[in-house]
């Protein structure tokens, strides 16, 4: 059972992230854009079925669970933190958690961009990303253009429109290539 060392307020003021003490999601991050993209995962089922719950996005040893505006998360916090602490951990008890893979299949593994941009996502940002609960997964590339898309608390905070998206391209233009473009789909 996955125990809840810390709750963090995100940027984004309809997602928290809960830290947890064991990991909830080995290999690749899991991301519910809503309940029933949840239905085979019971941590995340228990989560929507609170009520209120827009995403939820697992990644490691933390989650966010991204929520609508009608309640406070005074209220909220309470009722979602029961199945966090019914649930299984990743792997069941005991088994050692693996690095979490962060992007989703791209068509051309060995393309030389998409390997330098891969790099500098996984060196840079996505850490500062995961440390406000949330991340984002590289869909794709044509010609220079990048194709991301937020997931987590970055899923629906304003500033990944803006500044994260500007800081993001700024990166990988001055790491890979001046004239890469950086879209959120």
């Amino acid at each position: 059972m996955p125990k809840i060392a810390e709750i963090e307020y995100t940027p984004n003021p309809n997602a928290v992230k809960f830290v947890l003490k064991e990991s909830v999601a080995t290999g690749f991050p899991k991301s519910f854009p809503n309940a029933q993209t949840a239905e085979h995962d019971e941590l995340a089922k228990g989560l929507f079925a609170v009520g209120n719950v827009t995403s939820v996005f697992m990644q490691d040893k933390f989650l966010t669970v991204t929520k609508t505006d009608d309640k406070g998360w005074p209220e909220m916090l309470p009722l979602l933190a029961a199945p966090i602490r019914a649930a299984v951990g990743a792997g069941g008890q005991g088994s050692a958690p693996t690095a979490a893979r962060v992007f989703s299949k791209v068509e051309d593994e060995n393309d030389p961009m998409l390997k330098d941009i891969r790099m500098v996502l996984e060196s840079g940002i996505l850490p500062a990303l995961a440390a406000d609960g949330g991340g984002l997964e590289l869909v794709g590339r044509h010609e220079k253009q990048v194709m991301i898309r937020y997931v987590g608390a970055c899923g629906s905070c304003p500033a990944s429109l803006t500044g994260t998206l500007v800081a993001i391209e700024g990166m990988l233009q001055k790491e890979v290539d001046p004239e890469i473009v950086v879209i959120s789909v």
